[in-house]
């Protein structure tokens, strides 16, 4: 027995620099989808962009599912979180992330995005009847000060930034609903078995809006597609696959605050590749927002 069990230690320790390759990975991974995600809605319309996206990544995932022989429709106990996930997670967080993105800069962007955690307090709260703390409270203050620090520049000036601010909350929002839903669920089948059924349906819902607000889709360039290479099975076929993985191998916590970094990652990325300028507001901002985030799940642990 204790052979067994010192087996088992060497080979979880000689697993663990590969577990921190993989978190490391997705943080690296989403911070580069933001940037990538700016060209390629200048180049396909962003509504058409998401739907394309979703369902080259559900094929993929299909494929993968397949390939390990666990291909099966959702079980009738899980469609109810399928469709919410699909509705607001993926398919309006993508549709309006990508319009914010024809008006703002990435960097600037990713930050108001990322800030679902300070959404799911309140509004765990109110649907989960969870006890908001007051350093969840505090959280809470702090991420919207920091929120309205990085919109700041554009208060009064430019109502299209607003806009665009204004859909990015939206979007935050939308990805807010589906934690509290999926912290209520009971599942009977894996997030992963679920996930190309949930990507599916995404793009389903995104056709028709995209032919109602933007129309037949136009002629994909080049460069619209090699966006497309990379955001369709990397930074959502794969991520969604090691999202699934890191969380059976970290705490959920660990996992929250490595992704904390990843606006921080993807302003660094946009400044090199697009030249986004670091004003203070920006800056300032992105570290209330994290510091409001921070203590915002210092509860979940």
């Amino acid at each position: 027995m204790k052979d067994s069990e010192t087996s088992t230690m060497k080979s979880a320790t000689a697993e663990r620099p590969r577990d921190w390759l993989l978190l490391v990975s997705l943080v690296l991974i989403w911070a580069i989808s933001w940037p990538v995600i700016k060209v390629g809605v200048a180049e396909i319309s962003p509504i058409w962009y998401g739907a394309l996206r979703y369902a080259v990544a559900a094929l993929i995932l299909i494929v993968l599912m397949l390939v390990r022989r666990e291909l099966a429709p959702p079980p009738r106990a899980d469609w109810s979180l399928v469709i919410v996930s699909a509705g607001f997670q993926m398919a309006a967080y993508s549709a309006l992330t990508g319009l914010a993105l024809t008006i703002l800069p990435p960097g600037r962007a990713s930050v108001l995005a990322f800030s679902t955690p300070i959404l799911v307090v309140p509004l765990a709260a109110w649907r989960l009847n969870e006890k908001i703390r007051p350093i969840a409270a505090a959280g809470v203050a702090i991420g919207l000060l920091g929120i309205l620090t990085v919109a700041s520049p554009s208060v009064g000036a430019d109502k299209s930034q607003m806009l665009a601010y204004a859909l990015l909350l939206g979007a935050a929002a939308a990805w807010a609903i589906t934690i509290v839903a999926v912290r209520g669920h009971r599942f009977s089948a894996s997030a992963l078995c679920l996930a190309p059924w949930q990507m599916l349906i995404a793009a389903a819902l995104l056709v028709p809006v995209a032919m109602l607000v933007e129309g037949p889709p136009k002629h994909i360039t080049l460069k619209g597609a090699a966006t497309l290479a990379y955001v369709a099975p990397i930074a959502t076929a794969f991520a969604y696959w090691a999202v699934v993985e890191a969380g059976r191998r970290f705490p959920a916590s660990t996992i929250a605050m490595a992704l904390l970094a990843t606006p921080s990652v993807g302003l660094m990325i946009s400044a090199l590749s697009l030249g986004e300028a670091l004003d203070a507001s920006l800056l300032a901002g992105t570290a209330l927002t994290a510091g409001g985030i921070r203590l915002a799940i210092t509860t979940t642990r």
